[in-house]
């Protein structure tokens, strides 16, 4: 192991954990550092992970409810704060029901064992995120792996799969390393041509994409051919923890009976309900707060493109600074620290080799200002490292 490790240094791909001391939010604190730092690193597109509402709805859950059920939901684990905000999530997707998972990995983990028989076909997006990659190894379906938003190689795969009982299409609806969007539109007529189900991964997109935060299916119009949506409480829906499946009842009833992480995973925390419910609640009475990301991403994106940098992806707040080299990645994003603006380098096996990236992460709450700044250094940086 201490070899492989040694290897893992050698080739620049290290992953270090730095020690926040503050609340998370567009300025950070870190461990051992009386300097504040400006955060693009974070999934808290809204700004919710601190909002003081969404705060003081943990603590009325926590001091109501308890800590933790101690079990898990069919024994003793169900409280009336996880029926509704099911219900809730239900009703912001548009949806027949839903079902809380301790992650959105272990919604993907647990739907594809229990939906999909050996009889069955699913077809997946080459660049999906691992934990749908891993969802679809554990279940015994026929396994169909198309290139990445190509068309024309998913209608090959599903005329392939036509021999097949039933056909479901998977995909991220926004890609998390590249911040581009599935083309949902082409994905459900072809899946209506062919007779397919569609599934998309909706955890960097609920909350802020489309014109009520409502995900790509809301974005692009296609929310009637959608079947099945996974996503998380993690991100833009308070930043806690927490994901969950919602779509139609008997799936749902279904994934109670059957899904392997829901049955045997303890509830979440009665705190972490009460800070996604009152995200919910926010975004269902206005939406002024899902529509607060587009102008300062096209910030970001603009004045970077114009200093000389490649962004992937198109509109939306990932905003991916493509470097091609892991080593270089690692070292400017330290570089950019030194200068006060906190952003990761991404390098295999996260992203393919030679994909190298810095991740970039707009949020709601930073301000041009913040935005400016981040840019100017990165400039900077790019300069003294030979990337511009």
């Amino acid at each position: 192991l201490e070899s492989e490790l040694e290897d893992i240094r050698g080739a620049g791909t290290w992953k270090s954990e730095r020690v926040i001391a503050s609340p998370q939010g567009p300025h950070l604190r870190l461990a051992g550092d009386g300097a504040g730092i400006i955060n693009f690193c974070a999934n808290n597109y809204l700004g919710l992970s601190s909002h003081p509402e969404v705060i003081r709805a943990a603590v009325e859950a926590l001091e109501k409810f308890g800590a933790g059920l101690s079990s898990v939901r069919f024994i003793c684990g169900t409280q009336s704060i996880h029926k509704d905000l099911e219900e809730k999530i239900a009703r912001f997707h548009q949806r027949e029901d839903a079902i809380l998972y301790a992650s959105c990995f272990d919604a993907n983990a647990g739907i594809f064992e229990a939906l999909l028989t050996p009889e069955d076909a699913v077809l997946s997006d080459e660049l999906n995120h691992a934990s749908i990659i891993d969802g679809i190894r554990l279940c015994k379906a026929n396994k169909y792996r198309y290139k990445h938003m190509d068309m024309q190689d998913l209608e090959a795969k599903l005329k392939e799969a036509q021999k097949h009982r039933l056909r479901l299409v998977a995909t991220d609806g926004a890609f998390s390393m590249d911040g581009d969007i599935a083309p949902l539109r082409e994905i459900c007529q072809l899946a209506q041509k062919y007779d397919a189900l569609v599934f998309i991964d909706e955890c960097h997109a609920t909350g802020f994409l489309g014109p009520n935060g409502r995900g790509t299916d809301e974005l692009l119009g296609v929310m009637d051919k959608v079947t099945i949506i996974n996503s998380t409480l993690g991100k833009a829906l308070g930043g806690a923890a927490g994901g969950y499946t919602t779509g139609p009842k008997p799936l749902i009833d279904l994934l109670r009976q059957r899904s392997r992480p829901y049955l045997f995973s303890n509830s979440l925390p009665p705190a972490v309900v009460g800070c996604a419910s009152k995200a919910l609640d926010l975004l269902m009475e206005s939406n002024a707060i899902a529509q607060s990301m587009a102008a300062k991403t096209q910030r970001f994106r603009s004045k970077m493109m114009a200093a000389g940098f490649t962004i992937s992806g198109k509109d939306h707040p990932i905003c991916p600074v493509m470097l091609g080299d892991a080593r270089l990645a690692s070292v400017m994003a330290e570089d950019m620290l030194d200068r006060g603006i906190y952003v990761i380098g991404f390098s295999y096996p996260v992203v393919p080799k030679g994909k190298a990236r810095i991740r970039v992460q707009i949020s709601a709450v930073h301000s041009d200002e913040d935005i400016d700044r981040c840019v100017q250094a990165f400039t900077e940086v790019g300069r003294k490292h030979g990337a511009l």
